[in-house]
């Protein structure tokens, strides 16, 4: 009993210091000319009027309050942009200012106490990793030098989905197809392994223990990424872990560390490719140690398997199931392929230029079925005046790209319809906000247009598709995750066509 009295007490007490501090913090900014904000409740401020998906909620308070306002997420005040004229204003009058980056829990334990690139604040680190990224990652030679890697990976996968559909329509689904290109892709340009399918000796990968432990590393750290803290929106409750999140992320970053080192030596001791990622920044790492330390290698590690696999393979869903709701546009898409490309050899990378139209469905699915509907949110490092409005030191600004790229005045009014045409009009494509802007824009653009652009261009070449009812609509609704996918998985019928035969491993 005593033990209950003094839980209750204690939590009495942590209230009333919580309640106490935004009352001291309200009455610091009250003087300031904030954006709108809606009607707080003392200590949880705003939370109220958020549900999930929130991208969704921070639509319907923009249509209310503008397309800047505020929130109080307990003590922390957050300014959301839904304007494009306002976004472009953040990220280029007061990039620099906006160039920082929220510290959490999960940034703490997963990212190397925010010290990866995605994590990390603007300062001398950040563009040490960011010009490592461009130069050393990501540069346009440096991605060609993989691209026989992709297109194998991507053939392989493939060449599979063509063995079980040779014959009939056969029911499939789609998400762990995706997964397995753009896992297996990454990671082979990463270590020079694979995680997924078959190996060379005709193994199954995905078998090996290795391999389990891995994808069930990347999943759960997704599914922490993708989920809201209380503890970051009130600090305090730090102390008490009732959840268990913090023993939860200190478990998996201690496994994610532990393989992550293991690619590492593995390289280092010379059991593996030296022209893959780890072994390039593995021979940099003895010309500049203090640039190229273990950490650095694994924190970009890092955010290429989560950057750029599973929004890749999210995406990729979302276009297909477009493409179904959409037989017109498939139709398109396949007579594209079928003049520019031809019915006697498969699409490479180096045809994605001259598919304009392919590229038009891509644009289009990153502009309706953004992944990361918010972006990454930016802190500012000074106050600074957005439309006239006050923006503190220490805000948190979330740009609300979902509802941006459904902003009729700039998308017109079908733009809530699927058109890949609107992008047949020059610069239309530069109002993309799927990878951000700015300096802290995502620096892995060139790669996931290659990525995609080959995958898609796979799938509509060397198959049929239809949906598992005639003329029955794919449901098109989100789910929750770091990468917003479908709620529901996407199956389909699928037949393959017989350019699918010339697939040779």
């Amino acid at each position: 009993m005593a033990a209950l009295h003094f839980v209750y007490y204690s939590l009495l007490s942590l209230a009333l210091l919580v309640f106490t501090l935004n009352k001291l913090l309200f009455r610091k900014t009250s003087s300031l000319n904030l954006p709108p904000c809606p009607p707080t409740i003392p200590i949880i401020g705003n939370l109220h009027h958020l549900k999930s998906p929130f991208h969704r909620s921070f639509h319907a308070l923009s249509q209310t309050y503008g397309h800047i306002f505020s929130l109080w997420i307990g003590s922390q005040l957050v300014v959301v942009v839904s304007s494009q004229t306002l976004a472009q204003q953040c990220f280029t009058k007061y990039d620099i200012v906006l160039a920082n980056r929220a510290r959490n829990l999960v940034g703490k334990h997963l990212f190397y106490d925010c010290t990866s690139l995605g994590c990390s604040s603007y300062g001398d680190h950040w563009r040490n990793l960011r010009r490592i990224a461009t130069t050393e990652i990501l540069s346009t030679h440096r991605i060609n030098s993989f691209a026989e890697t992709r297109k194998d990976e991507t053939l392989r996968v493939i060449k599979n989905l063509v063995e079980q559909t040779c014959t009939e329509f056969t029911r499939v689904k789609l998400r762990p197809w995706l997964s397995k290109i753009s896992f297996n892709s990454m990671m082979r340009m990463i270590s020079g392994k694979r995680y997924y399918g078959d190996d060379d000796s005709g193994n199954d990968v995905a078998d090996t223990e290795e391999a389990m432990k891995f994808r069930e590393t990347i999943a759960e750290i997704l599914s922490l990424i993708g989920a809201s803290k209380v503890v970051d929106l009130f600090p305090l409750l730090r102390w008490f872990d009732f959840d268990g999140l913090e023993k939860r992320l200190k478990r998996v970053n201690k496994s994610a560390d532990k393989f992550l080192q293991g690619l590492i030596d593995e390289h280092r001791n010379g059991e593996h490719n030296k022209k893959t990622m780890i072994g390039n920044l593995l021979t940099q790492q003895k010309l500049q140690p203090q640039y190229y330390s273990d950490i650095i290698i694994k924190g970009l590690i890092q955010d290429m398997l989560i950057g750029g696999t599973d929004t890749t393979a999210v995406t990729m869903e979302w276009a297909l199931a477009a493409l179904l709701n959409h037989p017109g546009i498939f139709k398109k898409a396949m007579n594209e392929l079928d003049t520019m490309v031809g019915s006697d050899r498969l699409i490479d990378e180096s045809d994605i230029p001259n598919l304009p139209y392919l590229q038009n469905i891509i644009y289009e699915t990153l502009r309706l079925y953004t992944p990361g509907p918010l972006l990454l949110p930016h802190v500012s490092s000074d106050e600074c005046n957005i439309e006239g409005f006050t923006i503190p030191r220490g805000t948190i600004v979330l740009t609300s790209a979902w509802t941006i790229h459904r902003d009729p005045k700039i998308w017109g009014d079908d733009a809530e319809c699927f058109n890949p045409e609107r992008f047949e009009k020059d610069g239309e494509a530069n109002k993309l906000l799927a990878f951000g802007l700015g300096r802290r824009a995502c620096p892995g653009l060139g790669l996931a247009y290659r990525t995609m652009g080959l995958t898609l261009g796979l799938l509509i070449q060397c198959f049929e598709w239809k949906t598992l009812v005639e003329n029955e609509e794919i449901d098109m609704r989100e789910d929750e995750g770091a990468a917003t996918p479908k709620l529901i998985p996407l199956e389909a019928m699928c037949k393959a066509r017989p350019i699918g035969s010339r697939i040779k491993i």
